[in-house]
């Protein structure tokens, strides 16, 4: 099946461009078909966003972009093919939301246990989330998949559609009492976009029902942990990665039948210049991106002292107040503007891995959105919502850093302006990514295809969007 070089050497089969968790799932795919890969990095470390080192001090392992893993533990990829050496570990509250004055609304076991601490709001919460995480299974493999074509539970992803495509805001009607409203408001803004926008309300019910199936659990000792268990299995195949190989041009690759390119649709216009039509650069050009995202990274000497005792708990916070308060927020950013009481996603992962810092230390980390390619330093902004919620966390910093919006995306290319989704999940986006098309991973030229996250199912530690790209080539390539 090999090609060969003018050297008389072997050549691969296939090549992956780009070796984040998409490339790598396309590389491992199409390894277990039986076919040759080679797989080149521009950086000097594999992995993309999916990294962990030491950024603040000794002995605090951070993870560079990804560290909760609700789609890990869901992807069938990863479900089908369980990777050695890595374990899931999660706390017993999926994610919680403080409010002011010592409140906090939380994500505990299932719908019911939630339910339960939500009021007056505890049975339209039950409606809502109740038969959608019965239906787990079956709306997360449709929702992983390319949604142009039939879904293959299609009342499943009926029932969850009628809700998913309405802006958060009109789904917030369902209740009353701060916190229900809370809780949508934080699971809604993962989407980057304003919460007045369509199918906000599937990120929140995605990410909701996730929490009371598989929960969000860390990966034990950091996420790096999942690459490199990914590059042993390669290597077992055969396979390995180039590092420090950037790939400017196609003549700076050898010979193959097939090359996947874990590349932003723009890196993918512009490397694919010479050999498809404008038209379809064109479209790949208009692809758009969202806001970005500024990363503060805090070596704490204890836990965060949260006022509320079920925030101690949580391996995620939401950090923004009331529902019209985080509206707000996002609403700022996708005018352009930086928020002064901005809404912020944290993590402290030593609630459920303790291994990630010294003995009784802990990791913590918080991050706001921005507007696109923004170089501003929100730390102090982002400082002051966790003191609002827990007074006294700046005594517990030992040393920080910070990672704008820019700084991001020199660090990964493929984070174009800091947008952590790698490309705005609009509604239409959501639909028609990158271009639309009843295979979105072809290009027009069958030799290359898109495996990166601007393909579907887009963001998110779940290697489909390179499962895709790699079905895709095998299949029109006959393999």
């Amino acid at each position: 099946m090999n090609a060969t070089r003018a050297s008389g050497a072997p050549s691969p089969d296939a090549i992956v461009v780009g070796s984040g968790p998409n490339g790598l799932a396309a590389a491992l795919t199409l390894a277990r078909a039986g076919v040759s890969v080679a797989i080149y990095e521009g950086a000097p470390t594999a992995g993309g966003g999916c990294q962990t080192e030491e950024l603040t001090l000794p002995g605090f392992h951070h993870d560079l972009c990804s560290t909760v893993h609700p789609l890990l533990a869901a992807s069938p990829f990863f479900r089908d093919h369980p990777l050695p050496g890595v374990t899931l570990k999660a706390s017993r509250v999926a994610f919680a939301h403080p409010l002011d004055h010592g409140r906090a609304a939380a994500a505990i076991g299932t719908v019911a246990e939630t339910a339960d601490l939500l009021g007056t709001d505890g049975e339209a919460y039950r409606r809502l989330l109740e038969p959608l995480a019965q239906e787990a299974s079956a709306i997360v493999a449709s929702v992983l998949a390319p949604l142009v074509r039939p879904p293959s539970h299609p009342l499943a992803m009926t029932r969850f559609g009628l809700r998913g495509v309405i802006p958060a805001t009109v789904l917030a009607r369902r209740f009353r009492g701060e916190p229900a409203r809370a809780l949508l408001a934080g699971l809604a803004a993962h989407s980057m976009q304003p919460l007045s926008a369509p199918g906000t309300s599937a990120f929140a019910l995605v990410l909701g029902l996730l929490a009371h199936t598989v929960g969000w659990p860390v990966v034990e000792g950091g996420s790096a942990r999942v690459i490199d268990a990914m590059l042993g299995e390669l290597a077992a195949a055969g396979a390995g990665v180039q590092t420090g190989r950037w790939v400017h041009s196609l003549d700076d690759l050898p010979v193959s039948r097939m090359t996947l390119l874990d590349l932003s649709a723009r890196a993918v216009a512009e490397l694919l210049r010479d050999r498809v039509r404008s038209r379809y650069r064109a479209a790949l050009r208009r692809f758009r991106y969202g806001p970005g995202a500024c990363k503060v990274d805090w070596a704490l000497d204890g836990p965060v002292p949260w006022m509320s005792e079920i925030c101690r708990e949580a391996t995620t916070l939401h950090l923004g107040g009331t529902f019209e308060e985080i509206l707000h927020s996002e609403a700022e950013v996708a005018a352009g503007r930086h928020p002064e009481r901005p809404f912020c996603i944290a993590v402290q992962p030593c609630v459920a891995d303790p291994t990630r810092a010294p003995d009784g230390q802990h990791t913590f980390y918080a991050y706001c959105h921005v507007p696109p390619g923004s170089p501003a330093n929100m730390r102090e902004r982002i400082e002051r919502q966790v003191e609002r919620f827990a007074p006294g966390f700046r005594e517990r910093v030992l040393a920080h850093r910070t990672t704008t919006a820019i700084e991001l995306e020199r660090h990964n290319p493929n984070v174009v302006g800091g947008d952590l989704n790698c490309g705005a999940a609009t509604l239409r986006q959501t639909l028609i990514r990158p271009v639309l098309s009843l295979d979105p991973y072809r290009t027009p030229d069958p030799r290359f295809y898109i495996c990166s996250a601007s393909a579907p199912p887009g963001g998110g530690v779940h290697g489909m969007c390179g499962v895709g790209a790699a079905r895709s080539a095998l299949r029109h390539l006959g393999l």
